[in-house]
């Protein structure tokens, strides 16, 4: 029976489109308010899984001649780039030129095989992840200051789906899906003519469920961090497809050896350091397929030698009986994360801000680029949220930055990715969908008060 359903639903996403699809595949929905799924003690129901998952994503359109995200009261976002090809991933170097990565996966010839397969990949495809990367980094330049690139030039190309960059010892460090690779800095430059130095390999291979890559440098400028994602929702491949997976992994850049850092993390994305305790943060992707209420995304800081539950358990010791054989050893050491990102609201980028440029109500807290989600209903994420600190942890409900991402005719017009704080201390958002990359600053009305 199961099959047969699975089989419908190809037929409708291929011939219908991903509207049909959803409204063919929305057999539950969320019954706690979305916001009892964020803050360091989320609402955590029961699960309710379903015969067939919920598919509730936004198709993608594209942004109409002067159509642009909505910013919160006190701030105003104009487009700093466009006409990007999937622009995800940012990176500001110190002279204040901006890095974004254009990309998208790449082939997985294991990854979605079956009539299930088949059917979320065509889903996925309509919700605008199914065009080509473009294996690219592009350098964008404001040359008059006026908050618009005029400048935007390959700066590094034939890469193998890029996304996390990070820079130290005059040196530009890129995660590709498969590997880590450095590459020498020349201020000034436009384009970068090396072939790029291999630092070490990443869990990549023929499924590489999240192909997704970030990438940190230590303070002291010694040791890389990557994060590397699962390879399946909650191990059905097999935990030995999932070595060195679903973790934060240390790599030493002398030595060129790699060690697990941290593990038990499903998705993990967004790596940044808290500028007040020190510590590590990471935005992490949860499970899905139990439910529109779980489970919770969630920043969290990550401990040396920390598991943090996936696939076994989620938010400390909660059990997911879907996983054979369970391991009560590893969950009884799994840590709570520090602050819940809502349910299914695909949280990926994350980055900390101490300027004042945008007001004292941003002034010290998080960025959060919440992608959206597929596999809830009502939609959850599409939207850049902030979340304010105290002391270098969480202090508050999270407070929308940028929204309206889906527009009246309920498609994506964009959803957005990376977030960074330029030189200026304004907060730049690569938009995938919308191939922009947006620039938030406080409005002339807030600057004057």
């Amino acid at each position: 029976m199961k099959k047969i359903l699975l089989a419908t639903v190809a037929v409708i996403v291929a011939g219908g489109g991903v509207a049909m699809a959803a409204l063919y595949i929305g057999l539950e929905s969320a019954q706690v308010p979305l916001s009892d799924g964020y803050g360091p003690t989320p609402t955590l129901p029961a699960p309710n899984p379903t015969l067939l998952p919920t598919v509730n994503i936004a198709k993608a359109a594209t942004w109409l001649k002067g159509e642009k995200p909505t910013a919160a009261q006190g701030l105003s976002v104009v487009p700093f780039a466009q006409g990007l090809d999937h622009p995800r991933w940012l990176h500001v170097f110190p002279n204040g030129d901006i890095l974004v990565a254009e990309t998208n996966a790449p082939p997985k010839p294991q990854d979605g095989k079956g009539i299930k397969g088949y059917a979320m990949g065509v889903v996925m495809a309509g919700a605008g992840a199914g065009v080509p990367s473009a294996n690219r980094i592009t350098l964008l330049r404001d040359t008059d200051g006026d908050g618009i690139a005029d400048v935007s030039e390959p700066y590094i190309t034939g890469l193998n789906s890029p996304f996390g960059m990070t820079f130290a010892n005059n040196t530009l460090y890129v995660a590709d899906t498969d590997a880590i690779l450095a590459f020498p800095y020349k201020e000034g430059e436009t384009r970068n003519s090396s072939n790029g130095e291999k630092i070490a390999d990443l869990p990549a291979g023929l499924i590489n469920h999240h192909w997704t890559k970030d990438v940190i440098v230590s303070k002291d400028g010694t040791k890389l961090y990557a994060t590397v994602g699962s390879n399946s929702n909650v191990a059905e491949n097999g935990m030995p497809a999932e070595e060195s997976r679903a973790a934060v992994l240390e790599i030493d850049i002398a030595k060129k050896t790699t060690r697990l850092f941290a593990s038990g993390l499903r998705n993990p994305n967004g790596l940044s350091w808290n500028p007040e305790s020190g510590a590590l943060w990471v935005a992490v992707n949860e499970r899905d397929e139990i439910g529109s209420d779980l489970v919770p995304d969630y920043m969290t800081s990550v401990q040396d030698g920390g598991f943090y539950g996936w696939p076994y358990s989620y938010y400390g010791q909660h059990v997911d009986v879907r996983v054979s054989p369970q391991n009560p050893e590893l969950v009884a050491k799994a840590i709570v994360p520090d602050y819940a990102l809502g349910p299914h609201a695909a949280s990926l980028g994350l980055t900390f801000n101490q300027g004042q440029a945008l007001g004292p109500a941003f002034s010290n807290g998080a960025f959060v680029g919440q992608h959206g989600s597929w596999n809830r209903k009502p939609r959850s994420g599409y939207k850049v949220i902030y979340v304010p600190f105290t002391d270098g942890k969480p202090s508050g409900p999270p407070v929308d930055v940028l929204t309206g991402f889906i527009g009246a005719d309920d498609k994506a017009h964009g959803r957005p990715v990376g977030v960074a704080i330029d030189k200026t201390g304004a907060l730049l958002v690569a938009d995938d969908v919308g191939n922009s990359v947006w620039r938030v600053t406080a409005s002339k009305a807030a600057a004057a008060n």
